[in-house]
């Protein structure tokens, strides 16, 4: 029996996101946030300092563990600049599932803790609060809604007809 194509069933080849890498300023101030604010533990330190083409850098990657076994992860590279452009939530965000609980209690302690901190905001599929970690990217906590799993399922929700009317409004 032929298996379809990725594109031609609902699952692809892709399994899971295994990690998201971004610059950081500092590696202990973002340690900070991530492990002690957002108690992601730190799971990896790795010291570049021969990239696999042969160049020479000053680099440290390091890697924060979510629950599901995915990473955050981050690159300090002191001697590049970084110039982080100020990010809107709709720019560039990194969005975290946690329980309602959690969400309640994460609020109380961004604002406790003096971080910028923003919410609770209802998207229908989602609560969310937003905080910005010590590099500037928007950081959303989120806690799945009554009914999120069937809301995000495209046989249900019409999403490429909606993706469709956008194209087309927009070419307008």
């Amino acid at each position: 029996m032929a298996v379809p194509a990725p594109n031609q069933r609902h699952g692809t080849m892709i399994r899971q996101l295994h990690h998201n890498a971004y610059r950081c300023r500092d590696s202990e101030e973002t340690r900070a946030f991530y492990e002690d604010f957002l108690g992601l533990p730190l799971a990896e330190a790795m010291a570049i300092g021969t990239t696999k083409t042969g160049r020479q850098a000053q680099v440290l990657h390091t890697f924060y563990r979510l629950d599901d076994g995915s990473f955050l992860a981050f690159f300090e590279a002191p001697e590049e600049p970084f110039e982080f452009k100020k990010q809107r939530d709709f720019d560039l965000h990194i969005a975290l599932e946690v329980s309602p609980e959690d969400l309640q209690m994460m609020l109380a302690k961004g604002r406790k803790a003096g971080i910028e901190t923003r919410g609770p905001s209802d998207h229908g599929i989602v609560e969310s609060i937003y905080f910005r970690d010590p590099n500037g990217y928007v950081i959303e906590l989120c806690a799945k809604r009554t009914g999120h799993d069937d809301m995000l399922d495209p046989d249900r929700n019409g999403a490429r007809d909606k993706l469709d009317a956008w194209q087309h409004a927009k070419a307008s």
